[in-house]
């Protein structure tokens, strides 16, 4: 056991920069593919710089896009939260508008009498 305390720390920092490093260029491949004020040829020159000179690729792409891929991924989060907002509101809404037209055609057909479709059209309303 030749492996002294330093070196287990050089060994641990150096694999956590290397992990650090992949999430980064991850991060600038994610938001160099998702961002539609850029041409195919835009992004095709990027991709290339990106892979063939990593580090220096990364942080000119950070340096000169570095401050809208922030607010890119904020508009990004915004209409997600809103798509799901209007998703839940519609099947919200259609959900209790079916369970009421179900309630009424019951009614209707005799199998629920006006009572029962009261306190049911309650229960409905009440969720």
């Amino acid at each position: 056991m030749n492996y002294p305390l330093l070196n287990i720390f050089l060994t641990t920092m150096w694999v956590f920069l290397w992990v650090l490093w992949l999430f980064l260029l991850f991060r600038v491949l994610a938001d160099l593919f998702r961002d539609d004020s850029l041409s195919g040829w835009a992004k095709a020159g990027w991709t290339v710089f990106v892979l063939v000179l990593p580090f220096l690729g990364v942080f000119v792409y950070l340096v000169a896009r570095g401050r809208e891929m922030g607010v890119r991924e904020m508009k990004r989060a915004e209409k997600a939260e809103a798509d799901f907002r209007e998703v839940m509101r519609t099947t919200a809404t259609t959900g209790r508008a079916e369970e009421l037209a179900h309630l009424v055609e019951l009614k209707n057909h005799g199998d629920l009498t006006p009572e029962e479709y009261e306190r049911a059209k309650a229960k409905v309303l009440a969720a």
